[in-house]
């Protein structure tokens, strides 16, 4: 199938499917006599494939990764389960630190709430945030 019907089938663009290919997400496909490209019907499921792995997080490096254990005919599931596993981590590291700004946040907004800016001095940058002013 040409790149079009490819990128209709996959609802992503030309351009998506030309990059993926240069990215080595996709096997340069054959050519027509005229110069187009040919893609398989397996094309279709390769870049379901790369649209499920990014959605649940991977890198396209990662993703490339996972094509190129399967296309050497290695079954990829411990590499997949290796890199859920640091994504994981790395998501609840990020989650903490997003959990301590919001506590954070919570106690400048109060401190906000509860500031007369008229009795701000010159010699402190900003009385909400610098807490040895306090």
């Amino acid at each position: 199938m040409r790149i079009g019907e490819l990128a209709a089938t996959t609802g992503l663009t030309a351009k998506t499917i030309r990059f993926y290919e240069q990215s080595g997400l996709l096997p340069e496909p054959a050519r027509t006599p005229a110069g187009y490209r040919d893609y398989p019907p397996q094309a279709t499921r390769r870049l379901a494939f790369v649209r499920q792995a990014q959605a649940a997080g991977l890198t396209l490096a990662e993703i490339r990764s996972i094509l190129t254990l399967r296309d050497s005919g290695e079954a990829p599931c411990v590499h997949v389960a290796t890199l859920i596993g640091q994504h994981l981590k790395d998501i609840e590291r990020r989650m903490a630190e997003l959990h301590q700004t919001r506590t954070a946040l919570h106690t400048l907004a109060a401190r906000a709430a509860t500031t007369d800016p008229s009795t701000c001095t010159t010699t402190e940058i900003c009385s909400i945030i610098d807490t040895a002013s306090g």
